[in-house]
């Protein structure tokens, strides 16, 4: 069975919350399925805003991706090791945190420059935790899995659990408004929302092995023919060329930047 690794980052600015549970609850599916699994809380993360310097566009290297020193230093070999990445957030005015949106603008080295390519094909879940039931917990999950299109990644839904754009949970009594000063944590009595993490988990390890095992037939195949070409495998950044193994093929025949 291949090897899977897959990175939970928790948008919430609170610890231990609801958001942190329901992710959790996606590695643990994950896990199920023989995942190995990490969790980032950025509530205790120093992460400063992008500020467009346009440093990597020009000078991002393999261990250098952002001209910023801060904790993203340390996060970003974990992003490029995993092979896919669950993004939690609760919903803030109908969408993404302020805190996850820092992260994933921070990401914006691996979309340009000479990393670029580097999230290409990874998976990307989304889990999300509204106050009430209808509090914003599509637009909240779309506006992470918008993220994951820009980067080309590969996005997880599951059907069968209604996480049509990823998994969504509410922290208020079944969503209702109502609040128990003496259980924090009302995500644990959202059935429907934890089931739905559990399967997306499962479902992104899915998609990644697939993904993992149909690259490497990619390879393969237009080592042996010439004529087997999947002409945009060039079409990322030298370093993540590099990083992926496609600098065993020619490049002639490919489309190259």
């Amino acid at each position: 069975m291949l090897k899977i690794k897959v990175l939970g980052i928790c948008g919430s600015p609170f610890l231990k919350g609801n958001t942190e549970r329901l992710l959790e609850e996606a590695l643990k599916g994950a896990e199920m399925v023989g995942a190995e699994t990490e969790l980032i809380p950025l509530a205790d993360k120093r992460i400063e805003d992008c500020n467009q310097d346009n440093w990597c566009m020009n000078n991002s290297r393999e261990g250098k991706y952002c001209s910023i020193e801060d904790d993203m230093v340390e996060i970003y070999p974990k992003v490029l090791d995993a092979d896919a990445l669950i993004l939690a957030s609760p919903t803030y005015i109908t969408r993404m945190t302020p805190l996850m949106a820092k992260f994933l603008d921070r990401l914006r080295t691996f979309a340009w420059g000479n990393c670029r390519g580097l999230l290409r094909n990874k998976v990307g879940a989304a889990v999300a935790v509204a106050w009430h039931r209808y509090g914003g917990v599509e637009t909240t999950l779309m506006s992470m899995v918008q993220a994951f299109l820009l980067f080309e990644m590969v996005i997880a839904s599951v059907h069968h659990s209604g996480a049509y754009y990823g998994a969504g949970g509410v922290s208020s009594l079944r969503g209702s408004g109502e609040f128990d000063p003496k259980d924090k944590l009302q995500i644990l009595k959202d059935d429907v929302g934890m089931r739905a993490a559990r399967d997306i988990g499962i479902r992104t390890v899915e998609l990644a092995r697939i993904v993992k095992a149909g690259t490497e037939v990619l390879i393969q195949r237009a080592l042996a023919d010439p004529k087997e070409k999947s002409p945009y495998l060039f079409k990322i950044g030298p370093i993540a060329r590099k990083r992926f193994g496609i600098e065993r093929l020619p490049k002639e025949g490919y489309i190259v930047e």
